[in-house]
């Protein structure tokens, strides 16, 4: 018989996330065994939950749940990380994967694509929801053959996650104390930040964000 399978569930709508906790409980053979609002919390869950896989959308904030799976895969090899997202986009998906996700599915999907999707990720595949192109797995694999240089990418974590905040509206100060950082350590992040993408104003730096899927509108 297979192991229980334990699941952290992170989404940002209390709502949302409850309707998913119970579509996950009425799974034979899952548990979740924690539900967090944001990937930060994510992140601090880990240890305590002990989690198999982590259920992750996508726009939160604090840290979204792209950058959120690319620093938890990378510091819990053997947690498996699934996007659950109302994004669809083939560059959500891509870079998902490239983060380290361990499959895809859009919020649209058939419930019982929940259940493959885990027994997938369980087995070690990478899973896509079926409405989503079938060559996308070629092309992360393209991408990871010939790398690409991109300015997105070039990003260190740090200036990623204080893109994210200022993108989000909040002041040099506030961020300060979010990361438990020096003001002038936050400002000259933003100077170098601002540098590297060429963007000189905090309504470019939105903007930008929001083409990379960081933030949504509503926040």
């Amino acid at each position: 018989m297979p192991k229980e399978l334990t699941v952290l569930l992170a989404d940002d709508h209390a709502l949302v996330r409850g309707g998913i906790r119970s579509l996950l409980e009425r799974l034979p053979g899952v548990k979740v065994v924690a539900e967090v609002s944001d990937g930060r919390e994510a992140l601090a869950a880990i240890a305590a939950a002990a989690p198999d896989v982590v259920v992750m959308d996508i726009s939160m904030p604090g840290l979204n749940g792209l950058d959120a799976t690319a620093r938890l895969t990378r510091e819990n090899p053997g947690v498996k990380v699934l996007i659950l997202s109302m994004h669809a986009g083939d560059d959500y998906v891509l870079q998902a994967l490239a983060a380290g996700a361990a499959g895809y599915l859009v919020k649209d999907a058939a419930t019982t694509e929940l259940s493959l999707a885990l027994e997938a990720v369980r087995r070690g595949e990478i899973y896509l929801s079926s409405s989503l192109p079938q060559n996308l797995l070629a092309r992360h694999r393209d991408q990871l053959a010939n790398p690409r240089v991109e300015i997105f990418k070039s990003l260190t974590p740090r200036m990623r996650e204080i893109l994210q905040l200022i993108a989000e509206g909040k002041s040099s100060k506030e961020i300060a104390f979010l990361l438990n950082l020096s003001i002038k350590t936050i400002e000259t992040h933003r100077m170098h930040l601002m540098a590297r993408l060429d963007i000189h104003d905090v309504a470019g730096l939105v903007r930008y964000a929001l083409r990379q899927g960081m933030i949504s509108p509503d926040h």
